[in-house]
């Protein structure tokens, strides 16, 4: 469904280029309350959010704000070049989203590579963050935050030309990296998300790897989060195939005062590189706990 999707055309910048974006967004909740960025990770889009929390967030008295990164779901991006931006250039792609939508400062909410340019965004426009949570994601450095053997293999695979052999794929991306104590209840989620992704996007050739570049492309963190001041909430899976939770723990421990949510070590248990429906009540309190303290 994208009738609720809005469109603004901003400047944005890739490397030592400039050009413009046409950005896809969604806004829910009234203009006077509190806003909260949400951003969405690799080869993902705003619909990816699990809807309930997004209303759960609202009804709490928040104005969601959700976009489509360059490079995936109806966010327009031209270019082919392997290295095109970084996740500074990203991070930067939100701060005039809120420019757009007249807003100076929100509590940032990002997932795997949303997580990142959330920390990106704090380290470089720390005026612009009320509160920053950082949801399965990871610091930059190398030695944490690492992928189970065979993941980063298929998720570099290529999507066929058939839809519906597509759409499988994407299924069973979701099933390797999502949770394994709820596969069998998330099922019926994954399939239909796969498929709403699958027709929703715009589809963008390359895309995926350019994300991935500006991932390995940047620099490792650690000693920038130490200066982020902000209150921090940190949300982490011990069943993340992607990026393991060490890199969750890694974040947590480099920003100062920041709140890790669930088990000392284990975090959200059974939460894998995903948001389970059935972990979704907890994880929202967490979540709006968090938001008051910013």
């Amino acid at each position: 469904m994208t009738s609720n999707d809005l469109f603004v055309e901003i400047d944005c910048e890739s490397g030592l280029q400039k050009g413009r974006l046409n950005l896809c967004y969604r806004v829910e909740g009234a203009p006077s309350h509190p806003p909260v960025l949400m951003i969405m990770g690799l080869n993902s889009q705003l619909i990816y959010w699990p809807q309930p929390l997004v209303d759960t967030i609202v009804a709490a008295g928040y104005r969601v704000i959700r976009f489509d990164n360059r490079d995936s779901g109806r966010t327009e991006w031209v270019g082919n070049a392997p290295f095109a931006y970084t996740l500074g250039n990203m991070a930067k792609d939100a701060t005039r989203l809120l420019d757009h939508l007249n807003i100076d400062k929100a509590h940032i909410v990002g997932a795997s590579m949303g997580g990142m340019i959330t920390q990106r965004l704090a380290i470089d426009h720390p005026a612009r963050a009320r509160s920053v949570c950082s949801i399965m994601s990871t610091t930059g450095n190398p030695e944490v935050g690492g992928a189970e053997e065979g993941v980063y293999d298929e998720l570099a695979k290529p999507l066929p030309s058939d839809p519906e052999e597509a759409i499988e794929q994407v299924y069973q991306l979701f099933k390797l990296i999502g949770s394994k104590t709820y596969a069998e209840e998330e099922e019926p989620n994954r399939r239909a998300l796969a498929r709403a992704g699958y027709e929703r996007s715009l589809g963008h050739p390359g895309g995926g790897l350019r994300q991935v570049a500006a991932i390995l492309g940047a620099l490792d963190r650690t000693e920038a989060l130490k200066g982020v001041t902000v209150p921090a909430l940190v949300i982490h899976g011990n069943e993340d195939a992607l990026i393991n939770i060490s890199g969750g723990h890694a974040t947590h421990k480099e920003i100062p005062g920041a709140v890790w949510y669930g088990h000392p070590e284990n975090g959200a248990e059974g939460m894998g590189h995903d948001l389970p429906l059935p972990l979704l009540d907890g994880i929202a309190a967490g979540i709006l706990a968090h938001l008051k303290r910013g």
